[in-house]
């Protein structure tokens, strides 16, 4: 992971008078602990929830049980869903939810490796659904997805940004 890549996305997120919150499953709150760690968390920061068992998912979160059940835990259908119902709880800008895969015994699938991670970005003009296949120890994916989230973020602030102009 590079903590330039998660800076640059809060000073990014500072610049646009925005504020961010987290619901992590896979994640387990690394995300929301990385962008706690810089200069501008106590502009941006909202908070964040961990969601790592289904019980989390379907109970705090609300996340319906059909979903879980049709699509698994670890899908794009259930990390939009983890957004749409944080943005509820935080009431903020930016939401970001994260589900995935980062070892053996969840809904892995030749279509559906460990390493698959699932990131769906709530924002004020939409949202962003990404789906990658990182590859590496659980740390490792863990990282590469806090750094993909950034990019995500901070490409999508400098779309928005160079649009106002």
């Amino acid at each position: 992971m590079s903590r330039a890549k998660v800076h640059t996305c809060a000073k990014a997120i500072a610049d646009s008078g925005l504020k961010i919150a987290f619901v992590e499953s896979a994640t387990a709150g690394r995300m929301c602990s990385e962008f706690s760690l810089v200069p501008e968390s106590g502009k941006i920061l909202q908070g964040g929830i961990s969601c790592y068992e289904v019980f989390i998912k379907e109970n705090i979160i609300k996340v319906p049980h059909y979903l879980i059940e049709t699509f698994t835990p670890e899908s794009a259908e259930v990390t939009a869903a983890l957004a749409q119902n944080a943005r509820l709880i935080f009431k903020c800008d930016i939401i970001v939810a994260v589900t995935g895969l980062t070892t053996k015994g969840g809904s892995e699938s030749p279509e559906k490796p460990v390493g698959t991670m699932f990131i769906y970005i709530l924002h004020p003009t939409g949202f962003i659904s990404h789906r990658e296949i990182f590859t590496g120890n659980q740390e490792s994916i863990v990282l590469q997805t806090i750094d993909r989230a950034s990019e995500l973020i901070t490409r999508l602030l400098d779309t928005n940004k160079s649009t106002a102009a």
